[in-house]
């Protein structure tokens, strides 16, 4: 939070100080006689928004963690020693043995769409017009990801009646949520000839930057099939039901949960129009990347946290339309 906090104080004294070096008073120098050379710096401010594309690898990151395994010897049907035990201890299963649950994969990787929108200042920069500098903060909106079983794959087992083995099985569902806010420094090149842009004008451009990523997640855990109870520690996340399944808690105050900070790297291509000598309208994709985001195991209370998976390699591509100004 701290961290947040001073990023965005830094951006906030940049952004108050933008106007002195564009010269927005008066765009350019004195010359004589009262008259004044335009040096083609401007003030700029922008709004924007649209829809965000989001897509990532989904890691599982739950940390050593074992399940117990029988296995049909007729159909070969796996089922957890849990699920095993309640339904009777049944018949023609043997013991298959125990397995590291860190090691499957995600069912399903992070695709999802959600809304976006944001802002900026900032000014072009004297006698090089066509290049913008601007300070921006974008906000993500909040999305789902909803997924059982959220791990599934085969997995090494071992200690079983039949030796070392590999069986094909599910771990738990979950139920998700993230928002992402973005804190950014840009650099834009126009593609224009002259001191100033033409309006009823198309001009490409084309952007680069950094920015300081701040994504909230929740996360809600259910044993489906079984093989998370019979942890010690996850039981301390929950209650134990009667028949031994654990009922994941979670906090119902979303404050509780951590957020995923990261250094972000921006691009942008975009096309603007000029309505007027000063108003633009401005069609873009932006593209972010966040190293890695996670979502955590949280007790009721917040007092525990465990993380349970992640989003690597995110990419944010948001597709935007926005006035932008420049006087």
């Amino acid at each position: 939070m701290k961290l947040k906090k001073s990023v965005f104080f830094t951006l906030l004294m940049m952004c108050s100080v933008m106007p002195v070096f564009a010269g927005w008073q008066y765009n350019g120098y004195y010359v004589k006689d009262g008259y004044y050379s335009d040096d083609g710096s401007r003030f700029v401010v922008g709004v924007r928004g649209g829809i965000s594309l989001a897509n990532a690898k989904i890691k599982n990151d739950m940390g050593s963690l074992y399940g117990y395994y029988y296995a049909n010897e007729t159909n070969g049907d796996v089922i957890s020693q849990m699920a095993w035990e309640s339904v009777g201890e049944p018949v023609g299963y043997l013991y298959a043995g125990y397995g590291d649950l860190s090691k499957l994969p995600a069912k399903k990787d992070f695709s999802k769409t959600a809304f976006t929108a944001g802002g900026s200042v900032g000014f072009t920069i004297p006698h090089h017009q066509q290049w913008r500098l601007e300070a921006g903060y974008d906000h993500i909106s909040e999305t789902n990801y909803n997924q059982i079983p959220l791990f599934e794959g085969n997995l090494d087992v071992t200690g079983g009646q039949i030796g070392d083995a590999v069986v094909h099985v599910s771990s738990g569902g979950v139920s998700s949520t993230i928002s992402t806010d973005v804190i950014s420094a840009m650099a834009y090149y126009d593609f224009f000839d002259g001191n100033k842009k033409l309006s009823n004008t198309v001009i490409p451009y084309i952007g680069f930057g950094v920015g300081y990523a701040s994504s909230k997640t929740t996360l809600k855990l259910s044993d489906i099939y079984g093989e998370l109870s019979t942890d010690t520690d996850l039981q301390n996340y929950g209650t134990v039901d009667a028949n031994g399944v654990i009922q994941f808690d979670a906090p119902s105050d979303s404050s509780k949960y951590p957020t995923s900070e990261n250094i972000a790297l921006l691009g942008a291509l975009g096309l603007s129009y000029g309505i007027s000598e000063y108003t633009f309208l401005d069609f873009s994709a932006r593209v972010m990347y966040v190293p890695k985001i996670s979502w955590e195991l949280v007790n009721s209370t917040g007092d525990l946290h465990r993380e349970w998976f992640s989003a690597k390699d995110m990419i944010y591509t948001n597709l935007m339309v926005g006035l932008r100004f420049e006087f």
